[in-house]
């Protein structure tokens, strides 16, 4: 629908959002897969191998993180187990690629504080994500951060905060388990 010429002008803006915001993430994160300018396609391959040994973390930790910050994570361990394959498309604004690195930047200033100690590997803000509103307004709090840490960690999620409706699951068990809500089929044929 867009015609050749269309095309041509959304495939180039993909390839500059993705490029931007590796550009941003670079210093930050080890990309996967540039060429020999140091430029990504129109998706970036961010590896996350190295927080597994120095502080614990896994890819869905970071993916988990990602929804306190108001994102659905992008592709997780795919096509590497230890990898978030971030592909922006050329709709998205200069405004919400910067949102988005901006939260990737300060989840890894996160993981620097588990990484030096400062947080434990065992019990902290990546680890316990997401913070649905039900944790955050329970009178028992026995966490090594602050609620505000938890729920507002960059000034803008005070105007747009998404609230996550459940804390960590068991992603696998469930996958594994399907549990379901609705009516038995044999209720349905009646």
């Amino acid at each position: 629908m867009l015609g050749g010429r269309g095309l041509g002008d959304s495939s180039k803006l993909a390839l500059l959002n993705a490029n931007y915001m590796a550009s941003r993430l670079s210093a930050h994160y080890n990309l996967r897969y540039k060429n020999e300018n140091g430029h990504v396609a129109h998706e970036l391959l961010i590896d996350l191998a190295e927080f597994d040994k120095s502080a614990g973390l896994k890819v869905i930790d970071f993916a988990k993180r990602l929804q306190d910050y108001g994102f659905h994570p992008p592709t997780c361990s795919w096509p590497i187990s230890t990898c978030m394959l971030i592909e922006p498309t050329e709709s998205e604004t200069l405004e919400e690629l910067d949102r988005f690195c901006d939260a990737m930047i300060q989840i890894r200033l996160e993981v620097e504080d588990i990484v030096t100690g400062k947080q434990p590997k065992d019990n902290n803000v990546l680890r316990n994500a997401p913070h649905p509103m039900s944790v955050i307004v329970s009178s028992e709090w026995d966490r090594p951060y602050s609620r505000q840490t938890a729920v507002y960690p960059l000034p803008w999620l005070l105007q747009k905060k998404f609230w996550p409706a459940v804390s960590r699951i068991d992603d696998a068990y469930g996958d594994i388990n399907l549990v379901c809500d609705c009516p038995s089929v044999e209720d349905l044929a009646t």
